[in-house]
């Protein structure tokens, strides 16, 4: 129960401050342009609570998922409709800028959470050797395009020499799409294509590679062979059967080949090396039975944290920005093309869940959340659906190409199109997310 309240009070704290600076900025915008607004909510349906000041009744509203502003005149329908203050009386040009200042504020407001947490915690890993292949999954793409472990990957859809981080957001949003990749393997480069495929169970593309690094023991159950052989949390990984340990799918792939056999087991603990006997017991934590020690193994990444410059920390979050809205709208495109999957889509049950737990991981993890929720937002709300800003902005470029408004009627239509669509979306998103906690709860 109290792990529920957790996640409702940091969702509400999360989306309180992507409402209110998103209609703050249409709020702002109007009053700019002399729009007179009526309502400032924070929620939709009935009225809570509120005051009013001026002109303008401030609120908080039943449904606390989302906000509006409500300026006189903006429906042709409306008693004010003919009020010279009124949003529609109000030129195009004004009106567009009215409709994108919200997604704006919650882009810059993106911009400004990572360059001021840049500014005291910039965190980044540092691969010394590059992007080396540490592991294959047999029959994954990689294995199809001849990767091996060892491999360095030198380039990547015409990006050099480039890291890990920016290969998995190359491959996430990637399914059924060729990659165009350059290994380096004794010296030589070889030329190669890598097709990723649809992860069911996530809803992202996958290659089946992983990167070369030393491994970290993270958790060890209770009870379990690793466990009464010894091993403990930290525990270094150095190799299975006298293989190396380099990805955590080479400790997985051993033992299920060991098929209930003891495997042999070298840590570093302490700067000492320790040699164990394991045998491997037949389990089902995750529902599907196999044999296992009980080792929850992570990569111990070379991380480093650094403070910079107001400048340097401006470049970064808008480098980090632009890279994660390409992220967006890859994924947004092969949703349309169908080689992607929505289960990749987190709804309000989602994100509580990952804001009560960036929280628990202190404040520059939750800060890194609320950026990307903000960016998401943004992107969202200019997509040209009817009811969204983004349809509002097309009609008005629409109407501004053909020097006259769009007929009433045919408004109307659009919005009532906008709405149900917008209505199954949000039906979706909630199975979507009830569906993953049951599934992987």
């Amino acid at each position: 129960m109290i792990s529920v309240l957790s996640s409702i009070f940091w969702l509400l704290v999360l989306l309180g401050v992507m409402i209110l600076i998103h209609e703050l900025g249409h709020f702002w915008a109007a009053r700019t342009f002399d729009v007179k607004v009526d309502i400032f909510s924070f929620g939709f349906g009935p009225r809570l609570f509120g005051f009013k000041r001026g002109e303008t009744d401030y609120r908080f509203s039943a449904i606390l998922f989302g906000g509006y502003v409500k300026m006189a005149g903006d429906q042709p329908n409306d008693d004010s409709a003919g009020d010279p203050r009124g949003f529609m009386l109000k030129p195009r040009w004004q009106r567009l800028i009215i409709a994108a200042a919200g997604p704006v504020m919650n882009i810059l407001l993106a911009v400004g959470l990572l360059t001021g947490l840049y500014m005291v915690k910039y965190q980044h890993v540092v691969e010394p050797g590059g992007a080396i292949v540490g592991h294959v999954v047999a029959d994954s793409p990689a294995a199809k395009a001849g990767v091996q472990p060892g491999d360095k990957i030198v380039q990547i859809e015409g990006k050099k020499d480039p890291n890990w981080e920016e290969i998995e957001r190359d491959e996430i949003a990637s399914a059924e799409r060729n990659l165009s990749v350059t290994l380096e393997r004794n010296g030589k480069l070889i030329q190669t294509t890598v097709t990723p495929v649809l992860d069911e169970r996530m809803g992202i593309a996958t290659s089946g590679w992983e990167e070369s690094t030393e491994i970290v023991a993270q958790e060890i159950s209770p009870g379990m062979p690793a466990d009464t052989a010894g091993l403990k949390p930290g525990d270094i990984l150095v190799s299975i059967d006298g293989q190396p340990i380099r990805s955590r799918f080479k400790l997985q792939d051993v033992i299920r080949a060991a098929n209930g056999n003891p495997v042999t087991v070298v840590y570093l603990r302490g700067g000492q090396q320790h040699t164990v006997s394991i045998k491997p017991v037949m389990s089902s934590s995750d529902g599907k039975p196999r044999f296992m020690i009980g080792v929850s193994p992570m990569p111990k990444l070379n991380v480093v944290t650094e403070s910079l410059s107001f400048p340097a920390a401006l470049r970064q979050s808008i480098q980090s920005n632009t890279e994660n809205a390409s992220l967006i709208f890859a994924f947004l495109r092969g949703l349309v093309e169908r080689r992607m999957s929505a289960k990749a889509v987190d709804g309000p049950i989602g994100i509580a869940r990952l804001s009560s737990r960036a929280a628990q991981m202190g404040a520059a993890v939750f800060l890194s959340l609320m950026a990307s929720v903000s960016l998401n937002l943004a992107i969202f709300n200019l997509l040209p659906i009817p009811i969204l800003d983004g349809g509002v902005i097309l009609t008005l470029l629409v109407e501004m190409l053909l020097g006259r408004d769009l007929s009433l009627n045919f408004k109307e239509g659009l919005m009532k199109v906008g709405f149900v669509f917008l209505m199954a979306v949000v039906v979706f998103v909630l199975y979507n997310d009830i569906s993953k906690v049951f599934t992987q709860g």
